[in-house]
C-alpha cells in the first residue's frame, strides 16, 4: 500500500474518534464569534521508507511571527477555488514545490489562532529529494522532520506563557536543535490524534 493510501486511511478512519481541543491559544472567549481570516497550510509528507514532514523557517523580516516555524501557507484569496489550491499556490510561492508534485490526502482539522486566523491543514505526500527553491522574502530555510517523532505523543511538550496579559497554554516539539510550537506544533498534534499514527 503506498503512502497516500495510508494516511488516507488513516484520516477516514479518525473522523469518528474524539479530538481534544486545544486550549490557551484557540478556543477560549476571546476568539469566539470573532470572525477570523480563512487560510491554509499545506502538511507535506515525502514518500520515502521513514517519511518526513517540511517545515520552513520563516524570515526574521516578517511582520508577523519572524523566525518561527512554519507549515508552507497563507491566506486564502478570493481567486483559490478551495482550501486545498489556496495551500499548493503557497506552497509554490513559497518553497518552490511544484502543486503537479503533491498527492493530496485530504484534510485534516481546521485551527484557530488568537491572531485572527481560521486555519484549513491539507495533507498531501511529496516525492522525497526534491529541490526547492524558497522565497528569501518569505523563507530563511526549509528542513524536514521525522514525520514518526513529530506525531509521537511523548515528543508533545505542554508549556505556557504570558501574552497580552494572559497566560497561554500551548505546545512545543523540540527537534534538532529546532522550537516547534505554537500553531505549526498544535496543528502537528491534532493531526497526530487523528491519524493514531504507526511506523
Amino acid at each position: 500500500m503506498s503512502l497516500a493510501e495510508r494516511l488516507r486511511q488513516a484520516l477516514a478512519a479518525g473522523q469518528d474518534g474524539e479530538l481534544a481541543l486545544l486550549t490557551g491559544d484557540v478556543q477560549d472567549e476571546e476568539v469566539a464569534g470573532v470572525p477570523a481570516s480563512p487560510a491554509a497550510v499545506l502538511i507535506a509528507v515525502t514518500d520515502r521508507a521513514e517519511p518526513g514532514v517540511l517545515l520552513t523557517v520563516r524570515t526574521a523580516t516578517l511582520s508577523k511571527h519572524p523566525g518561527q516555524i512554519a507549515f508552507p501557507g497563507g491566506r486564502i484569496d478570493a481567486s483559490d477555488v478551495s482550501p486545498t489550491a489556496a495551500a499548493l499556490r503557497e506552497a509554490h510561492e513559497e518553497i518552490g514545490l511544484p502543486p503537479h508534485t503533491v498527492d493530496v490526502v485530504g484534510i485534516a482539522d481546521r485551527y484557530r489562532t488568537v491572531t485572527g486566523f481560521d486555519v484549513t491543514p491539507v495533507l498531501g505526500v511529496v516525492p522525497p529529494d526534491l529541490v526547492l527553491a524558497p522565497n528569501p522574502a518569505e523563507v530563511a530555510d526549509v528542513f524536514e522532520v521525522p514525520l514518526a517523532f513529530v506525531l509521537e505523543n511523548s515528543n508533545h511538550l505542554a508549556a505556557s506563557a504570558e501574552w497580552r496579559g494572559r497566560t497561554r497554554h500551548f505546545y512545543e516539539i523540540m527537534w534538532d536543535g529546532r522550537r516547534i510550537w505554537g500553531a505549526t506544533a498544535a496543528i502537528i498534534v491534532n493531526l497526530s490524534r487523528r491519524l493514531q499514527w504507526t511506523a
